[in-house]
């Protein structure tokens, strides 16, 4: 049975970014283009290839780890060793190491699967937060800023100001870990480029401008429609969506986001 981590020269308790970078630096090294064609190098790009595949996903990594465990028992079983041993002792020792080795498998699989998930929520959060915020901001058009007191508009600024810095940095690291240029499609593997992600970071940002304009001219309509908050509250709203409502969507992000990531620490 092939080991795919001798393939690519890591420790079987190598991380996935171990493994990606133990890949392309491989890659770059034993790909046929920078071997004048060489039938040698070919074969070993393949495997190389092929031991990514697999450890490079996390599911599939688990399941090949549990086939190599089990060959690798196996192995021992039929060799001069303890393994081998009828003594049910050795036996029972055989069962416990193997249980251990298997268990840690699965708590890896375990933990890359909670990594990916909170990444992929550290997107999905901050982007549903910008798009309800300026559905609520277009339906009841705030206007905090023109009314509060000096103490109250650097409230609001300095919020604005650290919301704006934590949706720039969520949205940079989505689009580092999601998206491409399109100039990236060509580039070759010797440039030391991450491999091909799902969505383009043109179609990414246009998402995110339209879904955000969609949602604050869907509020727009609905407040015109449905207008009682500015009547009863007309310290705090307004009949008219002022310019200032560019505050207050990066600040509900933000607290959205804060919340959110107290509660993820509280359940982990």
């Amino acid at each position: 049975m092939a080991n795919y981590y001798e393939t690519l020269r890591i420790s079987q308790k190598a991380s996935s970014a171990e493994i990606k970078s133990a890949y392309r630096r491989l890659a770059r090294k034993l790909h046929p283009d920078k071997n004048n064609g060489s039938e040698h190098t070919a074969r070993a790009f393949a495997a190389l290839a092929e031991a990514y595949e697999v450890l490079g996903n996390p599911a599939e990594r688990a399941r090949y780890d549990q086939r190599l465990l089990q060959a690798r028992f196996q192995s021992s079983a039929n060799g001069d060793s303890v393994f081998a041993s009828s003594n049910s002792h050795a036996q029972k020792w055989r069962r416990m190491v193997y249980e251990q080795r298997y268990n840690e498998i699965i708590n890896r699989m375990i933990a890359e699967e909670r990594r990916e998930s909170m990444a992929l929520q550290k997107i999905i959060f901050p982007t549903v937060a910008l798009f309800v915020s300026a559905l609520v901001v277009g339906i009841f058009k705030p206007q905090l800023f023109a009314t509060s007191a000096m103490i109250g508009k650097i409230i609001v600024v300095t919020l604005f100001v650290a919301g704006l810095i934590h949706l720039y940095r969520r949205i940079r690291e989505a689009f580092d870990r999601y998206t491409y240029n399109l100039t990236e499609l060509h580039d070759s593997i010797f440039e030391d480029k991450e491999p091909a992600k799902p969505y383009s970071r043109a179609a990414a940002l246009t998402f995110l401008v339209t879904g955000f304009l969609v949602c604050l001219g869907a509020g727009i309509l609905i407040g015109n429609q449905i207008d009682f908050v500015s009547v009863t509250m007309p310290f705090l709203f307004s009949t008219t969506l002022r310019p200032e409502f560019v505050f207050y969507p990066p600040i509900f992000v933000l607290v959205v986001d804060l919340m959110h990531s107290f509660a993820f620490r509280a359940d982990g």
